[in-house]
């Protein structure tokens, strides 16, 4: 199975329309339009019943008490953690396709709760709510990296093909709840991977 995009080459530099941070006019950092990204997929094994998706940034410091913080900086090789951008699961066997924003866009307080999405699919919770403490964040929210990170951010779009229908979860579930679930179901996996940085000196 193979995963692509439309809205960046594989390896290559998501364009700040699909972030959730973006360079400020005068300031490190402000929202951006946040739109999820194209995606397309192909060679599907044989007895796929659906699909799921999850996006990680596994480049996330481990600490944050310097991030974002003026005259301080995060080492390049200060531990890391994962922080999960997105998680889809029950995507239809059907589907192989992703319009560009057509998952989510724009940046919504509290996070947005009923994202859109291929029909019959389910869009859990990434890792903002529990950063931003103000809520669940369903769906779609792109990359933010501290502005002031010495590390490139490479987040990983990666795709299961299934060999069940669904996966029985709804409302507010996690990526590690729909790794759980796909246990013992998954035919194939397909990734594609992004990079990204406030960081004005690692920015292209």
């Amino acid at each position: 199975m193979h995963l692509a995009s439309d809205s960046f080459a594989h390896g290559a530099f998501i364009p700040d329309p699909y972030a959730f941070g973006v360079p400020g006019d005068g300031a490190p950092m402000a929202f951006g339009a946040n739109r999820s990204p194209h995606l397309v997929w192909s060679d599907v094994p044989d007895g796929t019943r659906s699909f799921a998706l999850i996006c990680v940034d596994p480049d996330v410091p481990s600490v944050f008490d310097d991030a974002n913080q003026p005259g301080r900086h995060i080492a390049r090789d200060l531990p890391r953690q994962d922080f999960i951008h997105w998680v889809m699961v029950d995507i239809p066997a059907g589907c192989r396709e992703l319009p560009a924003g057509s998952c989510g866009e724009g940046v919504v307080k509290g996070g947005k709760q009923h994202p859109p999405g291929p029909a019959g699919s389910h869009q859990g919770i990434n890792d903002y709510g529990a950063f931003m403490g103000d809520g669940d964040y369903h769906g779609y929210d792109g990359p933010c990296p501290p502005w002031n990170d010495e590390r490139m951010h490479h987040y990983h779009f990666r795709l299961y093909a299934l060999d069940v229908p669904t996966l029985g979860l709804s409302g507010s579930f996690s990526a590690k709840d729909a790794l759980a679930a796909m246990e013992g179901h998954v035919l194939a996996m397909a990734e594609h991977v992004g990079a990204y940085s406030l960081n004005p000196q690692l920015r292209p």
